[in-house]
């Protein structure tokens, strides 16, 4: 097949750079950054969280292909700051949030381990539904 190992798809080589920022040259205020061993999830977050900042004037990232495990971000900003820098605040913010939503959801499923009143069985369904003649349920194949 084409595709690679699958580990070649998040492990960084030896001496590779996770991160590579080139500075635009015909754009005021714009870098192009090269994010390895990633792919659409955290770029869209990261854009995502760009375009909520005020100073960004533009926020796109594009994966060339989808064998090769990077993509690149393009970044705009008004000049009160870098590019990096607005990537940098981003990506603090972005992990807060996850951070944050870790929290709401351990602290939702800690709430269902306290009540523990629903028998469930380990594919989610509850007991109380069409079962077949041998008594396996629908989701047993």
């Amino acid at each position: 097949m084409n595709a690679p190992n699958r580990y070649e798809l998040y492990v960084l080589d030896e001496g590779e750079k996770p991160v590579e920022v080139t500075e635009d040259t015909k754009i005021p205020n714009a870098a192009t950054i090269k994010i390895v061993k990633q792919d659409h999830t955290l770029a869209n977050m990261i854009r995502d969280q760009l375009h909520s900042m005020p100073q960004v004037l533009f926020a796109g990232y594009k994966v060339p292909h989808p064998l090769h495990p990077y993509f690149l971000v393009k970044i705009q900003t008004d000049g009160t700051i870098t590019p990096t820098a607005a990537l940098e605040q981003a990506c603090t913010k972005l992990i807060g949030t996850l951070s944050s939503l870790e929290a709401k959801f351990k602290r939702e499923f800690s709430f269902k381990d306290v009540e523990g009143v629903a028998t469930e069985d380990p594919y989610g369904t509850s007991n109380t539904g069409p079962t077949w003649v041998t008594g396996r349920d629908y989701m047993d194949f």
